[in-house]
């Protein structure tokens, strides 16, 4: 009874939390995306929503270009070194985690150094008789930055499942003849398919919403809803529209995260870790 009790207890923090900083937010954005500035209900912010259609595309067409990448680098980036002695992982993990150590704002305008029109990369080349390039306020520098900032959210959870596999499973395989490549289709990434589909969930979702990169190593050229719904916060004193765009935006992350976890269920039935 007293076990039962303090594990009643012990619930009630996470249930306040979770009504301050989670449910009582989503209650506000819905609020005032469904009423005007009056607080009257009124649907006029929501329909303002198809003109931002584009926006809303874009952000995804990033987020899409950019989990992509973090998964071509971080995959065999994490299964390599989940190969490596113990002590040589602890130090790996420590150094893919060592930037997340520092503000997210340092990470992003030290990009802006090394990626201006007089920064690292164009001194280099104008020192030695190339023309300097524009790297700095493209779409290219977009993606570098949330790459680099979200690229340690696609490593860890891969290397997570990928250190932690029965190595029993990848033997049997090759005593029954498989090579490298057939042992790593067949075995190596079914079973990392959970950490897969974490880190993939992890980069897309902030990669979506971010704006400070775009505002940063963008230069105001590019435009994704995340500028949009600030500008309406920050700027415009809209919160209403704000509020509509952050709605359909929190939407656009649920399903986005149903799916994620759709693919993951069979995953999770086979016994997968799913971080």
């Amino acid at each position: 009874m007293r076990n039962k009790y303090s594990s009643r207890l012990l619930d009630k923090p996470y249930l306040v939390w979770s009504l301050l900083f989670i449910i009582a937010p989503l209650i506000m954005v819905a609020y005032y995306a469904f009423t005007d500035r009056t607080g009257a209900f009124s649907l006029n912010s929501v329909e303002q929503i198809p003109s931002y259609i584009p926006t809303i595309l874009l952000s995804v067409l990033y987020g899409l270009a950019a989990t992509v990448i973090c998964l071509i680098i971080g995959y065999p980036f994490a299964y390599i070194f989940s190969k490596f002695s113990v002590r040589r992982q602890q130090m790996m993990v420590l150094l893919v985690m060592l930037p997340m150590w520092m503000n997210f704002l340092i990470r992003t305008y030290s990009w802006m150094t090394i990626l201006g029109d007089s920064g690292v990369i164009n001194t280099i080349l104008t020192s030695v008789g190339l023309q300097p390039l524009k790297l700095i306020n493209t779409g290219g520098a977009v993606i570098l930055g949330m790459v680099y900032n979200f690229l340690p959210y696609m490593i860890l959870p891969i290397y997570s499942v990928i250190s932690k596999m029965d190595n029993s499973l990848i033997e049997a395989a090759q005593d029954l003849g498989s090579n490298k490549m057939q042992v790593m289709k067949r075995v190596v990434i079914p079973l990392s398919m959970p950490g897969v589909l974490s880190g993939v969930t992890m980069v897309f979702v902030p990669c979506v919403s971010t704006f400070y990169i775009t505002q940063k190593l963008g230069g105001g050229q590019i435009v994704l809803i995340g500028d949009v719904i600030e500008t309406q916060f920050q700027s415009a004193n809209n919160y209403n529209l704000g509020a509509a765009l952050s709605f359909v935006l929190m939407i656009l992350i649920l399903i986005c995260l149903g799916v994620m976890n759709y693919f993951g269920a069979d995953d999770e039935n086979d016994g997968g870790v799913v971080i």
